[in-house]
């Protein structure tokens, strides 16, 4: 009877062993698994199934999900090539700039040297014709001196203290019209002056001259007989003092009137000798 009671015994202490290490290794594969959350909702049937699924709800489930938006782009930041891009430009800004006023200077240079040229040429024809112009005069002059001189020549020259003719001497004398021959002398010194007759006499130079000889000097003598201007154009003197002196006389000079409305020319010819 012991030996049936104490079988019983380690039979049920076995099992309830057995029991406990089942559970326990039940407990252990449990609380390792997770088990996922059901979500919650409410079918809705939209007339395909029963059972409210269906390719119309798979359809507005992928339609209520959130679309997702593009984030606008991050400003960029100037990369070096976009710099030396930039400084490229400006630099070929500026040469173009630097060029463009070289331009505009060499062309007002251009414009100033051609307005100079054209100034140049102008003043050169202006100074060409009044050379030209007192050239022909004093041909003239010198062509109407020579005739007085060929007409002296021709009729010769007297010494008398009132100069000239007969004629001449009449005619000063009475401050009427001189003879045709116009010419004569008077202290040594000679005259000649187409159509006129000597006032008084000759005036004589001073006697402050540094070298003797000739001074022939070509007069311009007005209506009235008055000498309006008078230089040296010829002579045995050089000396330039001795010339002035000669000219200065020669513009006291005074000659009979004229009916002429013209300048006359003559010449008047000075003798210096040293005493």
């Amino acid at each position: 009877m012991n030996e049936d009671l104490r079988a019983k015994i380690e039979s049920a202490v076995v099992t309830a062993i057995v029991m406990v290490l089942l559970f326990l290794l039940t407990w252990y594969i449990y609380i390792d698994v997770v088990v996922p959350e059901e979500e919650e909702g409410i079918e809705v049937s939209f007339g395909d199934s029963d059972t409210g699924g269906g390719v119309q709800e798979g359809l507005l489930a992928a339609s209520a999900q959130p679309v997702p938006t593009t984030a606008p782009p991050a400003p960029s930041t100037p990369s070096d090539n976009d710099l030396l891009t930039q400084e490229d430009e400006s630099a070929a800004a500026l040469r173009q700039e630097q060029e463009k006023k070289r331009k505009e200077k060499e062309k007002a240079l251009e414009e100033e040297r051609r307005k100079k040229k054209e100034q140049e040429a102008r003043e050169k024809a202006e100074r060409e014709a009044k050379e030209k112009a007192l050239a022909e005069k004093r041909a003239k002059e010198q062509a109407a001196v020579d005739k007085a001189n060929q007409l002296g020549a021709l009729f010769g020259d007297t010494d008398s203290p009132e100069g000239g003719n007969g004629s001449d001497r009449e005619s000063a004398s009475s401050g009427t019209k001189g003879n045709p021959i116009g010419h004569g002398s008077s202290g040594g010194n000679s005259w000649s002056l187409d159509g006129r007759g000597l006032r008084g006499e000759l005036p004589k130079p001073s006697n402050n001259f540094k070298q003797e000889g000739t001074v022939r000097v070509a007069i311009t003598v007005d209506k009235e007989g008055n000498v309006i201007s008078a230089r040296a154009i010829g002579g045995t003197v050089s000396d330039e003092t001795t010339k002035q002196l000669a000219v200065k006389a020669a513009r006291m000079a005074k000659f009979t009137d004229t009916d002429r409305p013209d300048k006359q020319m003559g010449t008047i010819t000075y003798t210096f000798k040293f005493k």
